[in-house]
C-alpha cells in the first residue's frame, strides 16, 4: 500500500493525535505552528514536523502545506 493511500489505521499514535488535532481545529483556523501544536500535544516541534510529513503524503480529509519557517515551521491546513 503506498503512502498516498494509507488508511488512518496505518498511522502511529503521534500521527493520529496530530491528525485529530488538525481536523478539529482547521474548521476555524488555517495556519498552525509546529511549536504550538507540540505544546498542546506534549510533543516537541521536531516530532510534530516529522509526523506531519506522513500526514501530508497520506489520503486524509485535510490538506497540509508547509507555509513558513519563522520561529517554527508554519503549516497551512484546509479541510
Amino acid at each position: 500500500m503506498s503512502s498516498a493511500t494509507m488508511a488512518p489505521t496505518d498511522l502511529s499514535s503521534k500521527q493520529h493525535r496530530i491528525l485529530r488535532y488538525l481536523q478539529e481545529r482547521a474548521v476555524t483556523k488555517t495556519y498552525f505552528k509546529s511549536r504550538l501544536i507540540a505544546e498542546d500535544l506534549e510533543m516537541t516541534a521536531k516530532e510534530v514536523g516529522s509526523n506531519i510529513t506522513a500526514l501530508q503524503e497520506g489520503d486524509y480529509d485535510v490538506e497540509i502545506e508547509k507555509w513558513g519557517y519563522s520561529s517554527s515551521t508554519t503549516w497551512k491546513v484546509s479541510v
